[in-house]
């Protein structure tokens, strides 16, 4: 049977790529059908191909960012490697880069210099602050960047900031180059003409640090750090339970106090108490309401919690770990894993969030180290000895 037609089938990328926020923008862009070559350095690749070796020994960074697409390998820095990244772009629809800041342009690489020729094409560049501006120039990384946003200003514990556990400023970037791609495209479908895309990680992680720069609003007290807790709701986060596990709990209003108060803690009597009444009262008298809290969950154990926690139609959550993200029943329940092959054999890898009842995203291989070079430029229409000759000095 043939396979559903998908959204971006067709769609040729060009990626100047490394790390995180490129890599998992065109990787969604693959998701989608479109045809995304990867341009690597010979012999080294991605260097994101070295952060580590947990996955058979494969990266787990490279793993999560780069199936589905083809890799070719060109050393920029020769003429020859040059010309050969010239053709492809004037086949593409997309050309997405998040090189060191004015590298692409000074190849010949700017959107201003391309469009001349290739009105049509799509330029995405990712960067940590944008292309200008007097922060253009300096270096950006994902630890950096959550730094410059505030992001560490409001994670972790009122003695420490804290990072998040993932790449969050690559990811956001990653995210708004997909969906600015995906954007420019439709509107290539209206207009006939190409765009210029400017994402900086800086911007894409501020904008997702809307609450709290809103909360300290005209100089207002920005949100503490708490945490495993919110700032302003309580009991709104972790909690023990007897037998050592942690249980996520949150309250949204009095209706669910109430309801925690009679069914949770078995004692209505604390829905009343002054020190406990409204939302504020509660986050003022913290330390009482949770030591009250801890007192009859220590005496339950965790699955017994989060039983009560149901029955009272209290949201909550076990606080899992990796291998209980692996194992997790309502991921297997809908099905979410697939098999994708790479260098280093059958990999389990999740489905793109968003279940499509038109297509079938695609789940391809990962790619060792310029494994389609010699597919690539022979499609170019190269010969034996063209290829010999470039493999010869290094281009490739």
């Amino acid at each position: 049977m043939a396979s559903k037609p998908r959204p971006l089938d067709g769609i040729t990328v060009v990626s100047l790529e490394h790390a995180i926020a490129a890599p998992f923008c065109t990787r969604q862009l693959a998701d989608l059908g479109a045809r995304v070559i990867k341009v690597e350095r010979p012999r080294v690749g991605d260097f994101a191909r070295a952060y580590d070796s947990r996955v058979k020994g494969l990266a787990s960074h490279f793993v999560w960012t780069n199936r589905s697409k083809e890799s070719l390998t060109l050393d920029l820095k020769q003429p020859g490697a040059l010309a050969v990244l010239w053709q492809l772009v004037a086949r593409a629809d997309v050309l997405v880069q998040n090189l060191a800041p004015g590298a692409a342009a000074r190849m010949g690489l700017g959107y201003e210099a391309l469009s001349q020729q290739h009105p049509r094409l799509v330029v995405c560049d990712i960067s940590g602050y944008g292309d200008d501006g007097p922060y253009r120039d300096k270096k950006a990384y994902d630890l950096l960047i959550q730094s410059e946003a505030g992001f560490l200003s409001v994670t972790g514990t009122p003695d420490a900031p804290s990072k998040a556990g993932n790449s969050v400023a690559d990811i956001a970037a990653g995210m708004y180059a997909f969906t600015s791609v995906l954007s420019a495209l439709l509107l290539r479908g209206k207009t006939g003409q190409g765009s210029h895309i400017d994402v900086s990680m800086l911007e894409s992680l501020a904008e997702w640090m809307g609450y709290p720069l809103y909360y300290a609003f005209e100089g207002a007290p920005p949100p503490q750090r708490t945490g495993a807790s919110h700032a302003s709701i309580y009991p709104y986060g972790p909690f023990q339970a007897g037998d050592g596990g942690t249980v996520m709990l949150g309250l949204q209003n009095e209706r669910e106090w109430k309801a925690f108060c009679e069914v949770v803690l078995q004692d209505a009597s604390v829905a009343t108490d002054p020190r406990y009444a409204s939302n504020a009262a509660r986050s003022e008298h913290r330390e009482e309401l949770k030591a009250l809290i801890l007192s009859t969950f220590s005496t339950l154990g965790t699955q017994a919690v989060l039983d009560r926690l149901d029955q009272a139609q209290i949201a909550n959550a076990r606080m899992n770990d990796m291998a209980g993200l692996w194992a997790h029943p309502q991921l297997a329940a809908r099905d979410r894993w697939r098999e994708v092959q790479s260098p280093a054999g059958a990999l389990p890898a999740l489905l793109p969030p968003g279940r499509s009842s038109s297509f079938d995203y695609r789940m391809d291989p990962i790619p060792a180290i310029g494994e389609h070079t010699d597919a690539i430029l022979r499609e170019l229409g190269l010969g034996d000895a063209e290829i010999d000759a470039l493999r010869q000095s290094g281009a490739i």
